[in-house]
């Protein structure tokens, strides 16, 4: 490991309530980029899969991101976080609600990753700022969206075979996404860039890290420990 900590930039305080939280959602929105930030994707040395479980009483969150070398797909670090949850459940602001346990966890990460993939959405959100996007901004890292259904958008199903994949639209047109298989003949997942990258690169960047699963490795493995996390608490 590198030892270098993570930087994460404050856009905003996230004690809001719902109506302040949907502007902040659509003033963030023009601060996306989807261009990549880095010239080859042979500069990703490091990526984390990040996710996050909520007790049956909603009002706890189980953390977890697992930093892996890239492309070896090595475990290089695994931490954890949990903390009682502030912001209520809503549909569409759920940033609100696991961001900050998710930053608590990405904070205490002593090698920094050079991409994280998040279980849930980018751009392929009705306010174009979904989990993936908003903590690409507050991290000023490439995220990638990898959620296993869809939030929003048009699509039709793509090919059977690993590897193929249909766009994903918004009601105007504008690509938002994409919907990939990424194991023949199994459910595909629902693909979306977040900041700093692009959809195509992230498309490769999924179908590199999934290991012969329909989920990535680090997102999986992220989701699978935070199950454990929650057994080990008696939830």
């Amino acid at each position: 490991m590198d030892g270098k900590p993570v930087k994460i930039r404050e856009w905003h305080k996230w004690q809001v309530s719902p109506a302040e939280a949907f502007g902040i959602q659509k003033n963030l929105r023009a601060k996306i980029s989807l261009r990549n930030s880095f010239r080859h994707i042979e500069d990703i040395r490091f990526l984390a899969g990040c996710d996050i479980a909520v007790d049956p009483g909603e009002k706890t969150g189980y953390g977890v991101a697992v930093v892996y070398t890239f492309p070896g797909l090595e475990e290089v670090e695994r931490k954890t976080a949990v903390r009682k949850l502030a912001f209520p459940y809503v549909p569409g602001l759920l940033a609100f609600r696991e961001a900050p346990v998710l930053l608590d966890v990405i904070a205490s990460l002593e090698c920094e990753p050079d991409l994280f993939i998040f279980d849930g959405q980018g751009i392929a959100h009705p306010r174009g700022l979904g989990i993936a996007s908003h903590l690409g901004l507050f991290l000023g890292k490439p995220a990638i969206g990898c959620a296993k259904s869809r939030l929003c958008g048009i699509y039709r199903e793509p090919g059977l075979r690993r590897g193929e994949a249909s766009g994903l639209f918004s009601r105007n047109g504008e690509k938002i996404g994409a919907v990939l298989r990424t194991r023949d003949r199994v459910k595909p997942v629902f693909i979306s860039p977040g900041h700093l990258i692009d959809l195509e690169t992230s498309l490769e960047i999924v179908l590199q890290t999934t290991d012969g699963y329909r989920i990535p490795k680090p997102t999986r493995q992220a989701d699978r420990y935070t199950k454990i996390l929650k057994r080990e608490a008696g939830v």
